[in-house]
């Protein structure tokens, strides 16, 4: 157990409660433009796959029980099984992907890109999937709806993740739970 990286876990689900807050509604999409995509992405490359799907896990888990957490202050197990729930669980998803690509494969900046947009295709597949399933829309509704207006500000957000991964540094084993 490393209490650094725990501490470094906790940090980032904070993270992501704060990137939740800065959120722009879009008038044609339940889901709204949050800079939260940015820190799993974050996470996994710097914290590896376990100790970066902690800190998600952590995250949904705070907002899962009540705190509002969520994009515009939401909160609640509802806001999880709702329409917008498979980005959450994305997130999870996502920083294992990330972490897993950066510590076994490399961080180059190459890599770093094939990362990073692994993550965000993670968090789009699982969340258009629930968007479409949830509010009864076609899957090219669900798409577009839920993730073309996304895919310029989440190419942003992964540029800024990795320039400051970069900057922190990167996981560098695969097996994090140790180090």
């Amino acid at each position: 157990m490393n209490i650094s990286a725990m501490v470094k876990a906790a940090l980032l689900a904070a993270l992501a409660a704060v990137a939740a807050q800065i959120a722009i509604p879009l008038p044609f999409s339940p889901v709204p433009i949050t800079l939260q995509v940015f820190v799993p992405l974050l996470a996994g490359a710097v914290l590896g796959p376990f100790y970066g799907t902690l800190s998600m896990i952590i995250y949904v888990l705070m907002g899962a029980i009540g705190l509002p957490v969520f994009a515009k202050g939401a909160a609640g197990l509802g806001v999880v099984i709702g329409p917008m729930g498979g980005y959450l669980l994305g997130f999870i998803a996502a920083a294992f992907i990330v972490g897993i690509i950066v510590t076994k494969i490399g961080n180059t900046t190459g890599k770093l890109i094939i990362a990073m947009s692994a993550g965000v295709l993670i968090i789009y597949t699982l969340g258009v999937v629930q968007l479409a399933l949830i509010s009864r829309l076609t899957p090219v509704q669900a798409i577009l709806a839920g993730a073309v207006p996304f895919i310029i500000p989440d190419f942003i957000k992964a540029v800024i993740a990795a320039t400051i991964a970069r900057r922190i540094g990167f996981a560098t084993s695969g097996d994090d739970t140790d180090t």
